[in-house]
């Protein structure tokens, strides 16, 4: 099979590239390696930024999405038992959309299925060739066959466990990373929602977060150590946690019900430098992982396929190779910020083992500033709601295509 840009991953970032690609008339192939039942039902972010919800509309893959998600202007910040709420649109102008990844992953695999253009689940044995020269080369397996990609370009879209990473020959990447003591116990609960934004919630004995997926289902999280077994908990035990962590004066709690399913997530922060190596360019979790707590790991990995997408078409149409040349700078600009942004909101947040006075006076004082200077609020809500592009390739090519 001959095409321009083979794409390894059917996440969000590949799929989202696929499209991009699409707009602008080039050809790509997608391989991924699990089923489409398991990539279209696996729980992961529910938040979209503005930008990220607005480009879904751009490329016509929206109309679910506007009708289903939920736009939240605000967010709140619990601590000391008080609710302050951190109004998003007021201070940014901007919002952000609650709809599950899963949800918008089958919007995206719909619409590429619908098109026609090739994507293939359930491949095996992927490998990646000849990225030093220009005709790399991609092979896998599929219904016992196997079978091989010639193509420009590789992107590199299948995940932080994924072969696109590993290819690379040891020492071609630095690496920055970062595990931290805790994992989020996250739950799925068949209630409606009790609150109509998230709130964020500090308390003495560990962070606590709520969300929601649809007017039917309630998101949760709880701070529990990086080995608990989210096995162990009871309901009970469950619910009387969450209760005593989200407790406050206004006497608010999340609705309860019956546990649709459970399952730990690990914190942790990883980068890679560079983000391309030859004619193979990574993106999304193959080439940085941020800790979930700023809502940022599905985003970033679209902020990087719309970089991706305009330096291939300066490529394709003019023959320019500035703008692949400056892919991994520009990304990881982008990648460093969100990654402060990350870190600072999740040691504001949590509890650590080594806790003392100190830090948490120091989280206090954090935590209380936001919630009386305006100037301190602009700085997260600028950042939840997701931070400008400097130039929206993307809306300028959906729209010479549209014409």
């Amino acid at each position: 099979m001959r095409t321009q840009v083979a794409i390894v991953g059917a996440g969000p970032a590949g799929l989202t590239l696929a499209h991009l690609l699409s707009r602008r008339g080039i050809d790509s192939v997608i391989l991924e390696a699990r089923s489409r039942g398991y990539v279209e039902h696996r729980v992961r972010a529910g938040v979209l930024e503005h930008g990220t919800a607005d480009l879904m509309v751009e490329l016509g893959l929206g109309r679910r999405m506007r009708s289903e998600g939920m736009v939240h202007r605000g967010i709140e910040l619990r601590f000391d038992g008080v609710s302050h709420r951190i109004d998003l649109a007021g201070l940014t102008g901007r919002s952000i959309t609650v709809y599950g990844q899963q949800e918008l992953v089958k919007d995206l695999i719909a619409a590429r299925v619908e098109s026609g253009a090739p994507l293939h689940f359930d491949v095996g044995k992927v490998g990646i060739e000849g990225i030093e020269s220009d005709a790399p080369l991609v092979h896998y397996t599929r219904e016992g066959r196997r079978e091989r990609i010639e193509c420009d370009f590789v992107a590199g879209c299948d995940g932080f466990h994924g072969v696109s990473r590993t290819t690379l020959a040891p020492g071609t990447l630095r690496i920055y990373e970062r595990s931290l003591p805790f994992a989020w116990l996250g739950l799925l609960v068949e209630a409606p929602p009790s609150h109509e934004e998230l709130v964020y919630a500090r308390h003495e004995r560990g962070f606590a977060l709520f969300s929601m997926r649809s007017p039917q289902v309630t998101r949760l999280y709880l701070q529990v150590p990086p080995d608990q077994d989210p096995a162990a908990w009871s309901p009970d035990q469950l619910w009387s946690e969450l209760r005593c962590r989200f407790a406050g004066a206004d006497g608010w709690e999340p609705n309860e019900g019956r546990i649709l399913e459970r399952g730990l997530a690990p914190m942790r922060s990883f980068v890679c430098d560079p983000l391309r190596h030859g004619r193979l360019f990574l993106a999304g979790d193959a080439a940085h992982i941020v800790p979930p707590t700023g809502a940022k790991g599905l985003n970033l990995a679209v902020a990087d396929v719309r970089v991706l997408a305009g330096a291939l078409e300066a490529w394709y149409r003019h023959g320019d190779p500035q703008a692949l040349d400056a892919y991994s700078s520009t990304c990881l600009d982008r990648i460093w910020r969100v990654q402060q942004f990350s870190w600072w909101m999740t040691s504001m947040l949590h509890r650590f083992p080594d806790d003392d006075g100190f830090r948490e006076r120091v989280q206090w004082a954090q935590l209380t500033q936001i919630a009386s200077s305006r100037a301190a609020a602009g700085v997260l809500a600028e950042n939840y709601v997701g931070l400008p592009f400097a130039q929206s390739t993307a809306t300028a090519s959906v729209s010479t295509a549209r014409h």
